[in-house]
């Protein structure tokens, strides 16, 4: 495992494991399957582990695993204070206790404000005591590093950079995000103020590895050298050396085993300019096939009428990538096969996902979209049909 060093000397591996799409089963996180990455990740090296308060059941599955594996003093962990939530003075200390005794830990290496969006959220915070008591916590060793996630433009993003004396970031930041987000100018920024840059989002949400258009798919064969999707999305960001830590949402060994060995191998500066080409050539198909820049980070649910938003929208996305009857499968399979309806058409305008998405998706006009896109009289047919078999 290749390791970078942060502003304190701590040698951090350049995968990180993001521990919000843990392995499900039952809608539960499958405890043993999780577990197994979990040391296989260790193992091969990983040592910097990503979590919140809002993943379900991720701070209580990661606690229990390292508490368990005695693992604790051989990683490093990251996990978010849910900002929105704090009302009052005593609210930031009343989730972060709950954060520890969840983790099974008396200390936090790395802490995020989670999806800080602007100066003027981070002023809130200050006038309710968020920096006395962020230093207070920093005193007695219960946070090591504080940072914040974002999601949103370049220029707000070096505004909340300079507003505080932070020691890291996380941000959303891959070959199609280059110039959006924060993007490659958040980056430097960040960078040059002694930051150390978390990366999310590498692969979109698996976008830039399942859902490409055969265009992209082609430009990736006939490219020398070989590398799988999934591989030149780490490689085009391990190439460079602004960036610090790279976030995978690994639910599986062959996952954990590959990207691993990606890690290892990868180094700033390597790419080529022939293979940069290749990779603007392949975000530039992509883009023309793209409906909606959803990542599927979940952060808009649940809406309060029932609809799978992300599902929606990977199936609106799908029907430029790979036609018709595919992508309407995936949205019959994702909005009728399931005993209540979560199809768009649900959707009643109320615009609270719209509040909480970091790619600001206008999401009740592209749920509009994907509602006469879809529900036409065929899915109208199989949706009386499959209420037969969910109705109980």
């Amino acid at each position: 495992m290749r390791y970078v060093q942060d502003k304190y000397g701590n040698r951090l591996s350049a995968l990180g494991f993001g521990c919000m799409r843990f392995s499900r089963r039952l809608g539960l996180t499958d405890m043993k399957a999780t577990e197994e990455q979990i040391l296989e990740a260790v193992n091969l090296g990983v040592n910097y582990f990503d979590t919140a308060y809002i993943y379900p059941g991720s701070e209580a599955a990661l606690g229990e695993i390292l508490e368990k594996n005695s693992l604790r003093d051989r990683v490093f962990i990251a996990t978010k204070l849910p900002h929105y939530l704090i009302k009052k003075p005593g609210d930031a200390e009343r989730l972060f206790s709950e954060e520890l005794s969840r983790l099974r830990t008396d200390r936090v290496d790395f802490y995020l404000m989670h999806m800080l969006t602007d100066t003027a959220t981070w002023d809130r915070l200050c006038s309710l005591g968020i920096k006395e008591w962020i230093e207070k916590q920093k005193a007695s060793g219960r946070i090591g590093q504080i940072g914040f996630s974002y999601h949103g433009n370049s220029e707000m993003f070096c505004r909340l950079a300079d507003a505080y004396d932070w020691d890291m970031c996380m941000i959303q930041y891959n070959y199609m995000d280059e110039n959006t987000q924060a993007g490659r100018r958040g980056l430097v920024h960040a960078k040059k103020k002694g930051m150390t840059v978390m990366v999310m989002e590498p692969l979109r949400g698996g976008k830039l590895v399942s859902r490409l258009p055969e265009e992209a798919k082609a430009e990736f064969a006939r490219h020398s050298p070989r590398h799988s999707p999934a591989q030149w999305s780490f490689r085009w960001l391990w190439d460079q050396p602004e960036v610090g830590v790279v976030l995978s949402g690994m639910n599986s060994l062959s996952t954990v085993r590959d990207n691993a060995a990606t890690a290892d191998s990868a180094r700033p500066g390597e790419l080529t300019q022939s293979d940069r080409e290749m990779l603007a050539r392949v975000a530039k198909a992509i883009n023309r096939g793209m409906k909606v820049g959803c990542t599927g980070c979940g952060y808009c649910m649940p809406c309060p009428a029932g609809v799978d938003i992300p599902g929606v929208f990977a199936a609106y996305n799908r029907r430029a990538s790979e036609g018709r009857f595919w992508s309407l499968t995936d949205y019959v399979i994702c909005t009728a096969l399931r005993k209540n309806s979560t199809a768009a058409s649900n959707c009643i305008g109320c615009g609270k996902c719209e509040k909480h998405c970091p790619q600001g998706i206008e999401i009740r006009k592209r749920l509009s979209e994907a509602k006469k896109e879809f529900e036409g009289p065929i899915y109208k047919t199989v949706r009386r049909g499959a209420s037969v078999f969910t109705k109980f």
